[in-house]
């Protein structure tokens, strides 16, 4: 069974071109890799990647308690491995519903983005 985010793969609630478009409507984003994987910056600052071994997203957040907080509401779209402990970041699960997911980046994406790039945001969403 291939990545479930990957761009071929259509049984997925979400993909990672999905993503790749979501993204692409936050100013500043700018499509690159990390650890040899697709990701998302916004500037130089790491926003989401595919991770390289799990079916997941790795989705960078505010904290460690928002991380907590999304495992304990729901931990079969939400979970961390080892590595990721006492680290502001969560693996999704592909599972997850694309209004969750986009309103997740989006709040992660607010927190990394530059002051003109969310009133340029606020603007074109008006």
């Amino acid at each position: 069974m291939g990545n479930q985010f990957s761009d071929t793969n259509l049984r997925t609630v979400i993909s990672f071109d999905v993503i790749r478009r979501l993204a692409a409507t936050l100013p500043g984003t700018v499509e690159t890799t990390s650890y040899g994987t697709p990701a998302i910056k916004v500037g130089k600052k790491l926003l989401l990647r595919l991770h390289q071994k799990e079916d997941a997203i790795v989705l960078m957040l505010d904290s460690v308690e928002e991380q907590q907080a999304l495992i304990e509401r729901d931990p079969m779209t939400f979970y961390i491995t080892d590595h990721y402990q006492h680290y502001p970041a969560v693996l999704v699960r592909p599972t997850i519903d694309a209004s969750e997911f986009t309103r997740l980046m989006e709040r992660a994406w607010r927190s990394r983005a530059t002051r003109w790039d969310i009133t340029a945001y606020q603007q074109a969403s008006q």
